[in-house]
């Protein structure tokens, strides 16, 4: 069974980095896609980063473009984020799929990915 363990979220100051990684175990294949999402309160998720261990490619939102970095070492996958704001609030959840999706418009759609991780908390403080 695949599991997926975020790590890294916490509490920072506007205009502060932080660190959050996903640990990838238990899958059969090593060429899955990991995306990142965050779901802030009362709003809906939003994708906003994903890397193809197949190909390498890396997709950014816009609203982060910039900001964050995606990157993968093994099976873990971090993303690196800077420039944060109170509005960026949330709890940042990694979900993995089994296609090179990066690369394609359904990339930061939830509904891409199969097996999601439980989150980890972003608060910044302003």
């Amino acid at each position: 069974e695949v599991d997926l363990v975020e790590s890294g979220g916490g509490l920072v100051q506007a205009g502060g980095s932080l660190k959050i990684s996903c640990s990838v175990s238990g899958s059969t294949f090593d060429d899955y896609s990991i995306g990142w999402f965050r779901q802030a309160p009362v709003k809906g998720r939003e994708g906003v980063s994903c890397i193809s261990r197949e190909d390498g490619t890396i997709k950014y939102a816009d609203s982060v473009q910039g900001l964050y970095t995606i990157s993968n070492a093994g099976h873990t996958v971090d993303l690196q984020m800077s420039g944060l704001q109170p509005k960026d609030k949330a709890v940042s959840c990694c979900a993995a799929t089994w296609s090179p999706v990066c690369s394609g418009p359904w990339a930061m759609n939830d509904s891409t990915y199969e097996n999601w991780g439980k989150g980890s908390k972003v608060t910044v403080s302003p």
